[in-house]
């Protein structure tokens, strides 16, 4: 059986993904950051689906922590073939009055931690032979900037030149290294966690449900997608067809 590996698989985003690749077949490792309880109720959920769950706590501001437990959810379920790398931390302050700690902070966990486990996970892949994916979740402000989150930007652009580098450098491998590119989605970190989506400005009239996204992950993952490398996928409802019209 195929070995996922997704870092913040215990809700949102996150847990939709892990979900709908143990429903496509995968045995699933999930890191999680707060809320014990809710990565144990992940973990049912993707034993429910089929898969055999491994769960771990992360603190990706600890940067090295990453590829660590990455190495340990390897070793418990016995490889890797797709890693989704999705734990993500933002901040809310103007440009002018951050500090360098609060700019860190956010590079570290959706960046550098980013950099640190594909790597690990690469070198595994490699060793097994097998090919692989490498899945980042980005944002759609790897492609737009917002305004007071200049951190938040700088690392969603950074992470989707990251994708990018590694589909060149991993291609020979077989390994496949995509972006997917969320807009607002009914989670957590949009305030509507284990919510409807609400309506919404956006072309589509509403906000979208973090099972649109971990449907799209999945594909990634999967032979459907055997001939797709280096392409950020942008699931945000139109946002960026009416983004200029806001500026």
């Amino acid at each position: 059986m195929a070995v996922a590996i997704v870092t913040g698989g215990n809700s949102g985003i996150g847990r939709a993904t892990a979900v709908a690749l143990a429903n496509s077949g995968f045995d699933v490792g999930i890191t999680w950051h707060r809320d014990e309880d809710r990565a144990q109720s992940a973990a049912r959920e993707i034993e429910q689906a089929g898969g055999r769950p491994a769960i771990r706590h992360l603190d990706l501001h600890a940067v090295h922590e990453g590829a660590q437990v990455l190495d340990e959810l390897c070793e418990e379920l016995g490889a890797i073939n797709v890693l989704v790398n999705n734990a993500g931390h933002g901040t809310s302050k103007p440009f002018l009055e951050m500090t360098l700690g609060e700019w860190q902070g956010v590079i570290d966990v959706n960046l550098t931690a980013s950099f640190l486990t594909s790597q690990a996970a690469a070198r595994r892949m490699v060793e097994q032979q097998s090919g692989g994916a490498i899945i980042n979740v980005t944002s759609v402000h790897e492609h737009i900037p917002l305004s007071g989150a200049a951190p938040y930007t700088a690392s969603k652009h950074g992470l989707g030149g990251l994708t990018k580098s590694l589909a060149l450098e991993l291609g020979s491998y077989g390994i496949r290294v995509n972006s997917v590119a969320p807009g607002q989605i009914a989670t957590r970190m949009t305030g509507q966690e284990d919510e409807s989506p609400s309506e919404s400005q956006v072309p589509l009239g509403r906000a979208g449900d973090a099972r649109e996204v971990g449907a799209l992950i999945a594909w990634l993952a999967s032979d459907q997608a055997s001939y797709v490398t280096g392409v950020s996928y942008v699931v945000d409802g139109g946002l960026l067809l009416i983004a200029g019209e806001h500026q």
